[in-house]
């Protein structure tokens, strides 16, 4: 059986590598049915970039209409004081060390920004 879920690992800060690679690629990958589900897990600085950035917010919402379902690292999140920014944009908010391990365990789609 072919696996269809994109995990994408968004560790990188940089607005420009988020608009010009992540969203285009996530939105693009669904709205062109290259992937059937993605999902847009955000760790480390990136968790910052999101909680505080308004152009990346608006990308945030953007992404989440087109139905990729986006997940943060709730010790990033916490630590960085942005848990309760994450959670108004309908991030959900999670410790994601065991499922990350799981997803290279089991050999699934990720792709690491």
């Amino acid at each position: 059986m072919q696996k269809t879920h994109l995990y994408v690992l968004w560790t990188n800060d940089n607005p420009v590598t988020a608009e010009k690679m992540v969203f285009m690629y996530t939105i693009n990958s669904l709205v062109h049915g290259w992937w059937e589900k993605v999902t847009l897990i955000v760790w480390g600085a990136t968790t910052k970039l999101v909680g505080e950035n308004a152009d990346i917010q608006k990308k945030i919402k953007e992404a989440l209409d087109a139905g990729v379902y986006i997940t943060a690292c709730k010790a990033c999140a916490d630590q960085l004081g942005v848990t309760e920014t994450l959670k108004q944009l309908g991030v959900e908010v999670k410790y994601w060390g065991m499922p990350l391990t799981e997803i290279l365990k089991n050999n699934e789609h990720l792709l690491t920004i």
